[in-house]
This record gives C-alpha cells, sequence and structure tokens, in this order.
C-alpha cells in the first residue's frame, strides 16, 4: 500500500535535523513503522523471524557493526534488543548526522535504558489517524490559516453525513483499515485491539500478570464516562462493583493503560478570569481513539443510529482526537474549561506562541446557540478581568469555534465560526 501522508511528518522531519536520533512512539497499529520506513536506507526489524537470530546476535556480541549500514537506519522492536539504545546514543555523541537513526516498537514493551537520550534521542508521539488524514474530512478549513487571519471566510459544506461519521467512529483512525473493503471487516480491527490489551498487553508491558476481566472493567467504566470531569474514585466505583479490587490496583492498571495508549486524561485550563476556588481541575477523560470505547461496550454502529446522545459523547471523543492531531501540527495542545457555575468549553487548543481558540463541540445544530453563549461568556470574563488594576491580565481568545457533526461552514454575527468535523485540518 502507497504511504499515506501523516501530519506528524512535519514534526519528525523538522526533529530530524536537530537529533541523530528518533524514538516514534505511540499506540500499536497507528503507522510508527511504516511512517518510519519513509525515511530510512536500512530496515532492522527484530520481529523478522528470518533474520531475528542474526539481528539480535550481533545486538548482543558487538551492535555497532549495525552502523556499517546506509543511514538512515530503522531499528523497529528495538526493545528486543536494548543495547540499541546505547549505541544510537553513542553514535550521536561520536559525531553522526542528524536524523541518522529511528526507533520504533511497541508500546506493549518497556525497557530500561542505563542513559537519557538527551540531546541525542528525542521522542515522538504518534496517534490514530485524522478524519484529514484518512481522507474523510475535505480540509477546507485550516485551523492554522484560521489562527493567522481570524476573519477568514469559511463557506463551505462537508461530505460527512452523521451516518457515516458513526461508521468512522466506531472503524477507527487505524490505518490498515483503508486496505480492507467490506465495512463490517473494519470494525474488527478494534475489537481485536481491545482483546489483546485485556489479554495480552496489560501483563506483557511489565511483566506483570493482571487480571483481563478487571481491565476490562476499567475500559469499559471510563468508555461509560467518556468526555467527563468526574474524579477517578467514581470511575473506580463503576469499575470495582463486580470485583471488589482495591483503589491502588485500579490506579496502576489506569497508569498502564495510558502507557499504553488506550486512554488519555486532558488536564484543566485555569485562568484566574474568576476566582482560584471558582475553578474545576478534573482531568477530562477521553480514549486515544474512540473506537476502543465502542469495542469495550461491544456496541455496532447501527447501534448509534437509535441513541444518538451516547453517539454524542462519543463524537466529542472523536472531536478530541483529531484536535489532538492537528495541535500536534501546529506544535501546540489541547486543554478545557470548566467553573463551579458550570460554565463550560469543551476543548481549548493553545499555540506555544501564547495564542489559543475556545472550541465548543456540539452534535446538532440545535446546540449551537447554546456553544456561542458560552463563548462569548468566557470572552466577556476575561475583558471583565483585564479592567481590574490589580489583575493578572489574560489574552483574549483569538479564535472561537464550534465544532459540529453538520454539513455547512459559517460565521456567526458574533465572529463565533461554525466547523464541520468534516472539513477541518490543522
Amino acid at each position: 500500500m502507497y504511504y499515506i501522508k501523516r501530519i506528524i511528518d512535519k514534526e519528525i522531519d523538522l526533529k530530524s535535523e536537530a537529533f541523530g536520533g528518533i524514538q516514534i512512539v505511540g499506540p500499536k497499529g497507528c503507522g510508527k513503522t511504516k511512517t518510519a520506513k519513509e525515511r530510512c536506507k536500512t530496515y532492522i526489524e527484530f520481529e523478522d523471524e528470518d533474520n531475528r537470530a542474526s539481528y539480535l546476535s550481533v545486538a548482543n556480541v558487538k551492535p555497532s557493526l549495525f552502523l556499517e549500514n546506509e543511514k538512515p537506519i530503522l531499528f523497529d522492536e528495538w526493545q528486543d534488543a536494548p543495547s540499541i539504545w546505547g549505541m544510537v546514543r553513542k553514535a550521536c555523541d561520536d559525531g553522526c548526522d542528524f536524523g541518522s537513526f529511528y526507533l520504533t516498537g511497541s508500546s506493549s514493551k518497556k525497557v530500561e535504558t542505563a542513559h537519557s537520550g538527551i540531546a541525542r534521542i528525542t521522542t515522538i508521539e504518534m496517534t490514530t489517524m485524522s478524519l484529514f488524514e484518512s481522507g474523510e474530512s475535505n480540509g477546507l478549513i485550516s485551523l492554522k490559516e484560521l489562527f493567522e487571519n481570524p476573519n477568514k471566510e469559511i463557506n463551505c459544506k462537508s461530505n460527512l453525513t452523521i451516518e457515516k461519521l458513526i461508521d468512522a467512529t466506531c472503524r477507527g483512525g487505524w490505518p490498515k483499515t483503508l486496505e480492507i473493503k467490506r465495512e463490517e471487516s473494519k470494525l474488527l480491527l478494534a475489537k481485536d485491539y481491545y482483546y489483546q490489551i485485556c489479554n495480552d498487553d496489560i501483563s506483557r508491558i511489565d511483566n506483570v500478570k493482571r487480571n483481563p476481566d478487571w481491565t476490562k472493567s476499567i475500559i469499559k467504566a471510563y468508555a461509560r464516562n467518556i468526555g467527563t470531569l468526574c474524579k477517578n474514585n467514581v470511575i473506580y466505583a463503576d469499575a470495582s462493583t463486580s470485583y471488589g479490587f482495591s483503589i491502588d490496583t485500579f490506579n496502576n492498571y489506569v497508569d498502564k493503560l495510558k502507557e499504553l495508549y488506550v486512554i488519555k486524561d486532558y488536564d484543566a485550563w485555569c485562568p484566574h478570569i474568576r476566582t482560584e476556588k471558582s475553578l474545576r481541575a478534573q482531568k477530562k477523560h477521553m480514549f486515544i481513539d474512540p473506537s476502543i470505547a465502542v469495542a469495550a461496550m461491544n456496541l455496532s454502529n447501527k447501534y448509534f443510529y437509535t441513541d444518538l446522545d451516547y453517539f454524542g459523547h462519543m463524537f466529542e471523543s472523536l472531536v478530541y482526537r483529531d484536535l489532538t492531531v492537528y495541535s500536534n501540527g501546529l506544535q501546540g495542545y489541547l486543554s478545557h474549561y470548566h467553573d463551579k457555575f458550570d460554565l463550560e468549553i469543551d476543548a481549548v487548543l493553545h499555540l506555544e506562541d501564547g495564542r489559543y481558540a475556545l472550541i465548543e463541540i456540539k452534535l446538532g445544530s440545535k446546540e449551537i446557540e447554546k456553544a456561542e453563549r458560552n463563548l462569548l461568556k468566557v470572552k466577556s470574563l476575561i475583558k471583565e478581568n483585564n479592567l481590574k488594576e490589580d489583575s493578572i491580565k489574560i489574552r483574549e481568545p483569538d479564535l472561537m469555534l464550534v465544532i459540529t457533526a453538520g454539513e455547512y461552514a459559517y460565521t456567526l454575527d458574533s465572529g463565533v465560526k461554525v466547523i464541520p468535523i468534516g472539513c477541518l485540518k490543522d
């Protein structure tokens, strides 16, 4: 299959001009090895059974022999031969060319290295494909262009129906799905990913035996609370009802699920626009890809045709996945806002130069008016704060967006932009 360009390519190429080694991490099956291969002339793949024994022998006896190969060199599943890390680190110290080495491997294999890779080996986190990368978003609206020109006209139309969005959410952003023809078969990848996590990877990651049923219960509890700000003890109570495991066990499993790139918690944005005590700093609970939550709940795409309320939560997770991909492409990051007065902003996209966008995520058009009010209220609070003589001045939002599952993109009289997820790109 031809290479599918990824938004993370820009970050990889940039860092390859500053570091000798690039380690790409992320969930299984997100395209790490394929992306690295695009840049390499030599592939050392430790899971290649035809060559595995000889590769491991070299790695154990004299790993520097690998340096005789044409560069850049890819070391895939390098954790099977931990000496590779030290070899690459020393090659960087000895003055190798920038971008000479790429390291990829499974998130279920964690190894301790004798030295860090600071200033030598940089680490880049990759995730599953956004709708733009999979070719489902037409990409007519660029976040980068909007930041550069907030008054830009956005009159365009998405080709994604609600049914197509449901299918994309349940299927997930796994590159392999693009090679599968039958829609029903595409759903199997996320189900298999979920099965492998619970029955194998949760124990393999650090060689500590863990209970598959407990793992399933915890992931399901996260899926039932997807997109919420509930505290961990609430999810724990949900997950442990049938099994009675301790809170310490729960926390241990959650930590490993984060290391395996299954679940992801997003921090709160805490500007002092009211009082410090009015802010809620709980993390927002999401999945790396919404298809894992769908698989955990054992639901099909057709289920959501009659339960759009629950799909609204899955849709928010889908948008978070795409915004995470797009924000990484912009050298930014995501957070959210919520205070004790129940004023909530679903997502805040921050750029490294201080610019940011307030973003509401709404499935249907009936919620757009409320979303607009929320965005304008936060902007108003920031203005009020900045008028106070003794206040810490806060930058006003550069963009206010409502991302929807709808068809049309347009700008409201207030300046708030309504954007279908099927039109968005970085």
